[in-house]
């Protein structure tokens, strides 16, 4: 049984159709918020609207959205505002990485990633800081594990790059968000479960580097992120700003 400390807060979540965006919306629905799930994938965000109204949740999406069209950000912030009142929390979960060592990282590709995973962080925050001044919101940015360090078979180098600048850009929105009591943080996934990541339980090699690392020694599941993002957004955290959880495993630990 979930406790209602979200009860009646608006929370945008971007990537709503994905792994961890879906177990948010359901996450933060079931905790009482009013939930505004936006995706450039309009079938992921429909069946998540789906799940979410099936379990009694108050949830509206806004799919197609291309976040990095500032354009779309307005409607996307503009809607939550029309038919809720207010906007209280912004969950920058979503994102789209292209992977690469370095020897075969084209131009395209680093620019793509930079955009798809960090411009549109940038684009959807401003978007809504006048209406989180106004609610003295706050925000959870999805970082990750790769923010903290190099894994080893992930040709991640745009990934890296991008997710560091997530991480960093948090710390500053939340110094620049104090004066209007607006709270920031991130939140470091580590191997979570998710379609793009099944492949590593089939791969033994994969397994043995990623896996063993984690002192909890399985892959993570999308509700545990949503579970440590509904604490952050929440009340409960009201002292927390300007930091990341690592909901990874342990492996940052050691």
């Amino acid at each position: 049984m979930m406790d209602d400390r979200l009860k009646d807060k608006t929370c945008i979540i971007t990537g709503s159709g994905g792994s961890i965006g879906r177990a948010a919306c359901l996450r933060f629905a079931a905790e009482g918020a009013n939930v505004v799930g936006c995706d450039i994938a309009p079938e992921g965000a429909e069946e998540t609207l789906r799940l979410v109204e099936d379990a009694g949740g108050s949830m509206i999406s806004i799919h197609p959205a291309d976040l990095t069209d500032k354009a779309q950000c307005e409607r996307v912030v503009a809607a939550a505002v029309d038919r809720f009142g207010s906007l209280d929390v912004l969950f920058n979960n979503g994102a789209m990485a292209y992977f690469a060592w370095i020897e075969d990282m084209t131009d395209e590709m680093w620019s793509k990633t930079i955009n798809e995973e960090l411009n549109l962080v940038f684009l959807m925050t401003r978007t809504a800081w006048p209406e989180l001044v106004k609610s003295k919101g706050n925000i959870v940015n999805t970082a990750s594990l790769s923010a903290w360090a190099g894994i080893e078979l992930l040709p991640g180098l745009a990934h890296t790059a991008a997710k560091g600048g997530v991480l960093a850009m948090t710390r500053q929105l939340a110094m620049e968000g104090r004066k209007h009591g607006i709270r920031a943080n991130s939140v470091s996934p580590g191997t979570i479960e998710t379609n793009q990541t099944r492949f590593i339980l089939e791969d033994p090699e994969w397994c043995r580097i990623q896996l063993g690392r984690a002192m909890i020694n399985r892959m993570g599941q999308p509700e545990e992120v949503a579970a440590a993002v509904a604490f952050l957004a929440s009340d409960d955290a009201s002292y927390i700003t300007g930091t990341d959880i690592a909901v990874d495993g342990g492996v940052r630990a050691w």
